[in-house]
């Protein structure tokens, strides 16, 4: 297939992705996705100059080159917020490039990425992270796959966890104390502490589990004792919700949400939270307080006595 592009720029692009991989642990999807974007972007720019675009070229990037591919992305009706995601990755590799080869590359760093609104996160009530969880312990005949399913979501309310993390925890976990070492996005470790609840939980799996728990295998288990997929957690919380009468948006991400939501509401540290979710930016835990504050108008509203 051609790309437009000289092997030496896609030889500096496949090493720009190692070191993203290797020095700041970024995951394969992810890689997958700026691989995409950024070979879009170099071949974008030959055919715009018609010329093949080598490293040395990629220093003579001027702002109308920028505003052309921004206005081809936008015309081939690529939104808002999937451009602004291109950008980001074309800005990463220039930057990293023109760090290496020594060039100015402000044309490309100023370029302003398109606005759009951040949808807010949809968490639940204390009552409803409590119910969904609860429930999750009655919809299924098996005793310990209703265990698990509840022991997981716990841990994902009561931790803070993602669902990659929860699953990613193993028998080396064991037994669970009054913390939590989690390795997440990036490669980022923190250390999250285990509420007797979640502590509990996940005990009562343990006692019900029929599969051995060893150093290094997978702490939740599918019905036949490899490691469960995250699926089967999005199944119990969609049956759990719809018992419920709960929105569509009460998915297993969204326990996550309500973990930092909640904690905000009880007066907690933002930059505690920050630390507990594993953010590495304090910005994206500040979504939280437009998400308290957009709860505290609705109480409001309905209390306020109207004239």
């Amino acid at each position: 297939m051609r790309t437009g592009f000289s092997p030496a720029a896609a030889d500096a692009l496949a090493t720009w992705l190692d070191h993203l991989r290797a020095l700041d642990g970024a995951a394969e999807h992810t890689l997958t996705a700026y691989r995409a974007d950024v070979a879009e972007f170099l071949g974008f720019l030959s055919r715009h100059r018609g010329e093949g675009m080598g490293t040395a070229r990629l220093a003579g990037i001027g702002q109308g080159d920028m505003r052309a591919f921004m206005a081809q992305e936008h015309g081939r009706g690529l939104g808002a917020r999937s451009l602004a995601r291109r950008l980001s990755a074309v800005k990463g590799f220039i930057r990293w490039l023109a760090d290496r080869e020594g060039f100015d590359a402000t044309h490309v760093l100023a370029a302003r990425a398109p606005k759009y609104p951040r949808s807010l996160p949809r968490p639940l009530t204390e009552d409803g992270a409590r119910d969904v969880i609860l429930r999750a312990e009655t919809q299924t005949e098996e005793p310990w796959i209703a265990a698990r399913d509840a022991a997981v979501l716990t841990l994902l309310y009561g931790c803070g966890l993602r669902i990659s993390e929860a699953l990613g925890l193993t028998g080396s976990d064991l037994p669970l104390g009054a913390s939590l070492r989690i390795t997440g996005k990036g490669g980022r470790e923190r250390v999250v502490p285990v509420l007797p609840a979640a502590a509990l939980a996940v005990a009562e799996y343990l006692r019900l589990c029929p599969y051995r728990m060893e150093p290094g295998q997978a702490l939740f288990r599918g019905a036949r004792g490899g490691p469960l997929n995250p699926r089967l957690i999005a199944l119990a919380m969609q049956r759990a919700r719809m018992s419920l009468g709960l929105p569509a948006t009460a998915t297993p991400h969204a326990l996550r949400h309500s973990f930092a939501t909640h904690l905000l509401a009880a007066g907690g540290d933002l930059r505690a939270i920050q630390d507990l979710l594993g953010h590495a930016s304090l910005a994206t835990t500040q979504i939280y307080t437009a998400v308290d504050s957009a709860h505290l108008m609705q109480v409001y509203e309905a209390a306020h006595p109207r004239k």
